[in-house]
């Protein structure tokens, strides 16, 4: 066998593992793109039912269900802005701790979640750990362990009305960029829920 043909050989045969690779990695965005569009089917269907008699934690409640869903992680929380305390207060969790949970308020300002509310910017984080602006409170309290969180601001004509949190992504994997439009969409839309139940509710 020459040395060409080895080359030759050596080349094709790593041609094929790239393009292995290339092919994972593409049936792997597809499957993420398919689940991001059903859950933006499904947030569609929930945000387009809301009524003056929709109950609006209900509603929040199966919006942060299926954004959770759809981006694999198993924990995660909404916190509204409680502008009486400048608190911000989790009204709906889902995860370990949820009946332990909902209730529970920190000071805004707190933890990635508080940072978040007062500075109107998400955060993605693969070790909280390693994140300065991390709050092991609750945690401490609820016997819990945050290992990677993705936060995003709740924001409505400019007001920042909360924060919605997901911890600790299925598997061990990181949250990605595909995760935080998500969420940044997710947010959106129970912005809007909350806003409009409320114009309606006192509109009645």
């Amino acid at each position: 066998m020459s040395n060409d043909f080895r080359e030759l050989l050596r080349f094709v045969q790593l041609q094929n593992v790239r393009l292995k690779a290339d092919n994972e990695a593409l049936e792997r965005e597809v499957r993420m793109l398919r689940s991001v569009l059903d859950a933006l089917r499904a947030l569609q269907e929930v945000s387009a039912s809301v009524t003056a008699r929709t109950n609006v934690m209900g509603l929040l409640d199966r919006i942060l269900e299926s954004a959770l869903a759809s981006i694999g992680a198993h924990d995660g929380s909404l916190l509204l802005v409680d502008e009486e305390t400048n608190e911000l207060a989790f009204v709906v969790v889902f995860g370990e701790v949820r009946e332990l949970l909902a209730g529970h308020r920190i000071a805004l300002g707190e933890g990635i979640a508080g940072w978040v509310a007062a500075n109107r910017e998400a955060v993605m984080t693969d070790d909280v750990h390693f994140d300065p602006r991390f709050s092991s409170s609750v945690d401490q309290t609820f016997e819990f362990n945050t290992q990677s969180m993705l936060a995003v601001p709740i924001i409505y004509a400019d007001q920042v009305l909360g924060v919605i949190q997901a911890l600790n992504k299925l598997d061990g994997e990181k949250f990605n960029e595909g995760d935080l439009a998500l969420l940044g969409v997710v947010s959106q839309l129970a912005g809007a829920a909350i806003v409009n139940i409320s114009k309606l509710e006192t509109a009645l």
